[in-house]
């Protein structure tokens, strides 16, 4: 099954000096997985990561950060998947389930996933699978 990587996921691999480094690393050398990202999470790794106050031990440029991620991608069994979802589809997510807006992220990534057959990888805890439609326990991982 193809893993999705949320954001935090696909920075702590880049970053060796993130929180959750070498949990990711450990993960990722178990795994060897098939993965992907979209354009949710390609962006936003590059617009954290490129924030002024994301590090104090150095500041990456934007032109920086895309070249990490195309090397990344090239050299990893790496798939991309366009955004194809909507949080307004009402067949896609039980609304009624979605308790917080500081979910929304998470629930377009695992039902991006469950799109495609795959699954979200994150480090966030409580992701309510019971808000979108035909996603299981198989389609999340925690790390």
């Amino acid at each position: 099954m193809r893993s999705l990587l949320d954001i935090n996921v696909l920075i702590a691999l880049l970053d060796q000096d993130h929180a959750f480094h070498a949990r990711a690393h450990a993960w990722w050398r178990k795994e060897q997985p098939q993965w992907a990202s979209c354009p949710l999470t390609e962006n936003g790794v590059v617009r954290i990561m490129a924030s002024p106050g994301y590090s104090k031990a150095r500041q990456f440029t934007v032109a920086e950060l895309v070249n990490l991620l195309q090397t990344f991608t090239a050299g990893t069994k790496h798939t991309f998947w366009p955004d194809s979802v909507s949080i307004l589809d009402a067949t896609r997510y039980d609304h009624s389930r979605i308790l917080s807006s500081k979910t929304l992220t998470d629930l377009y990534l695992l039902s991006l996933a469950v799109e495609k057959s795959g699954r979200l990888v994150t480090f966030d805890q409580g992701i309510a699978v019971s808000a979108v439609a035909r996603a299981t326990p198989k389609n999340l991982l925690t790390l």
